[in-house]
């Protein structure tokens, strides 16, 4: 199969197997990342088979969904990727994304890093602030029936991964602990200067979003 061949059976695999996911990270998430990262991709030396097969495949199973199990997901995409007969360098790239994309919480240290990994890192994060990230962070509370906002709940910023994946703290607060933290994570030139927009609305949706909370008009 060329590029493109495997692209397409890619898409429309992950369309079949991301039915009916949850709203922030169903298709249309995986669609996005996946155009965001095309885009930062075009000012980068990489892999571009990679880095489209990383947006791609990325939360084919997020272990949020999936009881933490963070080896699902890889798993599923170097078994689907092998029955496209993908050569196995490539495969090996797009796991290593996959197990290490996500955002864990606190200060992390880096485990592995690849240009392509980088690329398709910031396009998920983008995906996580501005407008779409404020709508992406609500609907996962509404999920996962957590309060919009408590005022006696203070963030944690120095949580450990596993406290990070068990929190169960208001959406609001979740801005503090992750959403806020991103624009200063951000891997490329391209990543950087989009997510300060991103991130200068959150600030301006946060300080009405308080003004309203105390019922000001």
């Amino acid at each position: 199969m060329n590029h493109q061949q495997i692209i397409a059976a890619t898409v429309d695999y992950v369309k079949k197997e991301l039915a009916g996911a949850e709203g922030g990270h169903d298709w249309w998430h995986i669609y996005r990342v996946w155009q965001q990262a095309r885009h930062i991709a075009a000012k980068e030396t990489v892999n571009q088979l990679v880095v489209e097969l990383g947006a791609l495949l990325h939360d084919i199973a997020d272990s949020k969904f999936h009881n933490g199990d963070e080896n699902i997901g890889p798993a599923k995409a170097v078994a689907f990727l092998q029955s496209l007969e993908v050569p196995a360098d490539i495969i090996t790239a797009v796991e290593n994304i996959i197990r290490h994309i996500s955002f864990k919480g606190g200060n992390q240290e880096v485990k592995y890093y690849s240009t392509e990994l980088a690329v398709v890192q910031d396009a998920d994060r983008l995906d996580a602030i501005g407008a779409m990230g404020i709508a992406r962070a609500f609907n996962y509370g509404g999920f996962k029936n957590r309060a919009i906002y408590d005022p006696a709940v203070q963030p944690n910023l120095n949580m450990t991964k596993e406290e990070y994946k068990n929190s169960t703290a208001p959406t609001i607060t979740h801005f503090y602990e992750k959403l806020l933290l991103l624009k200063d994570r951000m891997n490329t030139n391209t990543g950087r200067e989009l997510a300060e927009e991103r991130h200068a609305f959150m600030e301006v949706f946060l300080e009405r979003f308080y003004k309203e909370w105390e019922g000001e008009l």
